[in-house]
């Protein structure tokens, strides 16, 4: 069986994709920022949560404050790539409910009233929505060097409020010409899909 997807639009996303670690100087423009999420809102979420928030790191001053918090191999990654997005979850997220959901407005208070469930339910959510937003980089014909590897606490406390956790931070560019590392393995069908 073949995807509906036609096949170079499938390696743009999938098979040809991969974690962008150099980037050329070219500007990643608003517009283009504006574009990926009109494209990647769409991605569901439990409940249309919608509890990713991006914020886009841009001055000069703000890359350097960033800088501090990444790993040590990260840093010169960060510090050269044209747009860095710092993911983090909005546990918050309920006070959107009602206009979310507007044929289910007592979700907000039936669900999420405590604390520990918004958290759990923004984790999860977000996660989903920051792999849509890398996919809609791609979509964008720009590359993702997604990451992990940072002082998550520093990032917060440095960029966000109590009521957000960072996930990732995110480079988005053009890819350079020594951009990508080897592709790693993946895992085959019959290791990962189990029938009952």
């Amino acid at each position: 069986m073949s995807l509906v997807l036609d096949p170079a639009a499938q390696d743009l996303l999938f098979r040809e994709a991969r974690t962008a670690n150099a980037f050329t100087d070219e500007p990643v423009t608003d517009e283009q920022v504006q574009a990926i999420y009109d494209l990647v809102k769409y991605g569901p979420t439990a409940f249309n949560q919608s509890p990713l928030r991006i914020t886009l790191v841009r001055s000069r001053e703000a890359r350097e404050r960033l800088v501090q918090h990444m790993a040590e191999g990260n840093q010169p990654k960060t510090a050269s790539a044209p747009l860095v997005a710092i993911l983090s979850a909005d546990n918050e997220f309920h006070e959107e409910l009602p206009a979310l959901l507007p044929h289910f407005p007592q979700a907000k208070d039936l669900f999420f009233a405590e604390r520990p469930a918004r958290e759990g339910a923004a984790a999860l959510n977000a996660a989903l929505q920051a792999a849509y937003f890398i996919i809609g980089v791609r979509a964008a014909g720009l590359a993702a060097g997604p990451m992990t590897g940072f002082d998550f606490a520093g990032v917060q406390k440095e960029f966000l409020d109590g009521d957000h956790t960072p996930l990732m931070v995110v480079n988005i560019g053009r890819p350079a010409e020594d951009a990508w590392f080897p592709r790693s393995p993946r895992l085959e069908a019959d290791q990962v899909i189990t029938t009952v």
